[in-house]
């Protein structure tokens, strides 16, 4: 156990899926896998483990921003023995070629978060997914028959703009902004495990379009069934 996971050892599968929003993981959990067990209620991040289809899969929580799903997933690689995470979360367009609930696969993330330098003296300011998780979302998603846009993420640590949008994103081809992709890459990089993330859009800042709340706890359902499907493949 840990200070913010009292799971044991054996609890947590090799995959976990880890949406921001702890009542999202209990959401899909309850809706997509049998036998389900909950491991985890510290801070209310809740996690369970279940069978998908056969296989044993785990969901938990990550909360939001960097520091947050950096505990999180950092602890599942390290004490946990995890294998893969693949974030499943929302995001907002940066660009007007996206909609609301379009499902997008993070190719990189950009960010001016200090995450990877004070972790591991690591300057690089973009950070990447893994190839071959990468791959089995592609290929689950064309067997459901869904669209998948890959495109670079901006992982921003503010949520809340006084001066506007981060130039720097579209400077480096950002086309959706979220607060968590970059530092779960960076945890995978350093730790010798595997990442990849699937958003779906939730707003946008060039339309101002915006999903409810409620919305982005039930609504995602076709990024659950992709993120579901494609760790059948990992």
């Amino acid at each position: 156990m840990t200070p913010h996971n009292q799971a044991k050892k054996d609890e947590i599968a090799k995959i976990v899926l880890m949406p921001g929003d702890p009542l999202r993981a209990k959401y899909i959990a309850t809706h997509y896998l049998t036998d389900i067990h909950c491991f985890n209620t510290v801070r209310n991040m809740l996690g369970y483990t279940g069978l998908y289809q056969g296989q044993t899969l785990s969901i938990m929580g990550s909360g939001m921003g960097m520091p947050s799903i950096g505990i999180y997933s950092y602890e599942l690689y390290t004490q946990y023995d995890v294998d893969t995470i693949i974030r499943i979360g929302s995001c907002g367009a940066l660009i007007p070629s996206l909609d609301l609930f379009d499902v997008i696969l993070a190719d990189s993330a950009w960010s001016r978060s200090t995450y990877a330098q004070q972790q591991s003296h690591d300057a690089n300011r973009i950070q990447y997914p893994t190839l071959e998780i990468n791959q089995a979302l592609k290929k689950a998603a064309n067997e459901q028959n869904q669209w998948l846009h890959p495109c670079r993420f901006h992982s921003s640590d503010v949520f809340y703009y006084e001066a506007g949008i981060d130039s720097g994103a579209l400077a480096n081809q950002c086309a959706v902004v979220e607060m968590e992709s970059f530092a779960l890459f960076h945890n995978a990089k350093v730790t010798g495990k595997k990442a990849a993330c699937l958003c779906t859009v939730s707003d946008s800042l060039v339309t101002h379009q915006e999903t409810t709340a409620q919305q982005r706890e039930t609504a995602f359902d076709t990024m659950a069934q992709i993120a579901l499907g494609g760790s059948l493949y990992v």
